[in-house]
């Protein structure tokens, strides 16, 4: 069977997101033999869009074409990209495969684990035991429900690994930065680890967050606090996107 893979991704003015989503790509071919090609696209902002992409990948003659959004949280942009690309199937003859978005698995809490334990190392703080470490989850912040139940399921996988894991959001939900970061700093952490859980280096992480994560870090007077690199970046990004891949294949009986 000839398998193709189309990432879907909500789409960013920075180059950095698509140079990210190409890394992907390459990594997903560079996973094993099953799939053919691997190709990105947009929902919005930037192309190639949906459109695009689809015609790009059908282009190439698939048997089937698993169709992987590649979202931290589940909601209507999800939603809206796999409808504009299943309702691309008819005529074609290939079989569409559907995958979850990247939010609420294991891989990924591990993944976020990594990236915090790599910026103890950076820092020069890696001996410090996890006991002593505290970490807060900075989450972009959504009026869908999914979103906090997204980030609360990476925070309930931290909480055993450290002394407390918290999550706060950078704008639309409580806490916000500035309460998350006062939240932290009351309960006396010897090492405050801040997680940037975007998916890419967009204007967010470089911009926004910072805005507000900065200052309130100085007022707060913590001590030693380590700031991650935001997760997109992780190497481990390619195996959770081919084992979501994969786990909708199997469920789809075309593993």
């Amino acid at each position: 069977m000839r398998r193709g893979m189309l990432i879907i991704d909500r789409g960013s003015r920075e180059p950095e997101a698509s140079e990210e989503l190409d890394a992907i790509c390459a990594g997903v071919m560079g996973s094993g033999d099953r799939y053919e090609f691997a190709e990105h696209c947009f929902l919005e902002v930037v192309p190639p869009f949906i459109a695009e992409g689809m015609g790009r990948a059908l282009g190439r003659s698939p048997d089937a074409l698993t169709i992987v959004p590649y979202f931290l949280y589940p909601g209507r942009k999800v939603k809206a990209a796999v409808a504009d690309a299943v309702g691309r199937q008819a005529g074609t003859g290939v079989r569409f495969v559907v995958s979850r978005p990247m939010s609420m698995h294991r891989s990924l809490v591990r993944l976020v684990d990594r990236r915090v334990r790599s910026a103890l190392e950076e820092a020069g703080l890696g001996s410090v035991p996890s006991s002593g470490v505290d970490v807060l989850v900075v989450g972009h912040g959504s009026r869908d429900p999914n979103a906090a139940r997204s980030i609360r399921y990476i925070v309930d996988g931290l909480a055993p690994s450290y002394r407390n894991a918290a999550h706060c959001f950078l704008e639309m939900e409580q806490p916000d930065i500035r309460r998350g970061v006062e939240e932290a700093a009351a309960r006396g952490p010897a090492v405050l680890a801040v997680v940037l859980y975007f998916l890419h280096e967009g204007a967010h992480v470089k911009r926004d967050v910072r805005e507000d994560l900065d200052p309130a870090l100085r007022d707060a007077g913590l001590g030693r606090v380590v700031v991650t690199r935001h997760i997109g970046a992780d190497p481990a990004m390619v195996g959770l996107v081919v084992e979501k891949a994969r786990e909708a294949e199997d469920a789809a009986g075309c593993g």
